[in-house]
């Protein structure tokens, strides 16, 4: 149905004041701060010697304002488009279909040129960059603990960085018995550096002939577990005796 002329004179005030504000906004913006250098908006004579933390604010905050300047100008662009169709008895035609524009929609976006049917689809890409492929997923490129490698991996390295500390605490961990900050990261309870216990504690010297019994926490563990052999404990760490190379030599 054909736009009144009572229905377009409205619909052209209204654009004539929407056109009043959008031009409102960017001069009172001052393009939403595009006038300003990103060196005066650190307020520094060089940029070079800023921490990255605030440059990478600034930098952002750019961003943002050249998405909000073009929003904007396309806006006053689409405004003075229509009024022009206005002048010449174009507006309220869908480009696609050519049928009228119904009033109700006119009146809600005064700025269209497609009916509801016609409206364009907002393309939206599913490209993503070619890293996150490779990246995915966490640790998946680098964990190797599902084919029984015992070689430092992904998941590894993670641990290491958490058991240095995060952001829980023995109150709120989601095991009872973590008492210590110390079993708070996963498989806290997982020997660093050896696998079996004995390894820790029993040396050799350069020609695996001298054994020796390192008697640190891990011995004294394996003790009192009733795990090992208290023969052990007759073996003096400075003068080795030979039936102790005998049994671990």
């Amino acid at each position: 149905m054909k736009l009144s002329g009572k229905q377009l004179k409205r619909l052209k005030q209204r654009l004539l004041e929407e056109k009043r504000e959008a031009e409102k906004l960017i001069d009172r913006s001052e393009n939403f701060g595009l006038s300003q250098s990103f060196r005066d908006s650190l307020g520094d004579l060089s940029v070079n010697d800023n921490h990255p933390g605030d440059q990478g604010t600034e930098m952002f905050e750019r961003g943002k304002d050249i998405a909000l300047n073009e929003l904007a100008e396309q806006h006053l662009e689409n405004i003075e488009l229509a009024l022009e169709n206005i002048e010449t008895e174009n507006y309220g035609i869908c480009l696609a279909c050519g049928q009228p524009i119904p009033y109700s929609r006119l009146e809600a976006i005064p700025t269209t040129r497609y009916c509801v049917e016609h409206v364009p689809k907002q393309f939206i890409s599913q490209r993503r960059p070619l890293e996150e492929r490779f990246l995915r997923p966490p640790f998946g490129r680098t964990s190797v603990d599902e084919h029984d490698s015992e070689t430092f991996d992904g998941e590894d390295a993670w641990q290491t960085v958490e058991s240095w500390g995060n952001s829980d605490s023995p109150a709120m961990a989601e095991d009872p018995e973590a008492l210590h900050y110390n079993n708070l990261y996963i498989e806290s309870d997982e020997n660093v550096g050896y696998v079996e216990a004995l390894e820790s504690f029993l040396a050799t010297d350069l020609y695996g002939q001298q054994v020796m019994v390192v008697r640190n926490n891990e011995y004294k563990k394996y003790m009192d577990q009733n795990e090992g052999d208290h023969g052990l404990e007759n073996i003096d760490l400075e003068e080795q005796d030979e039936p102790a190379r005998d049994e671990f030599g």
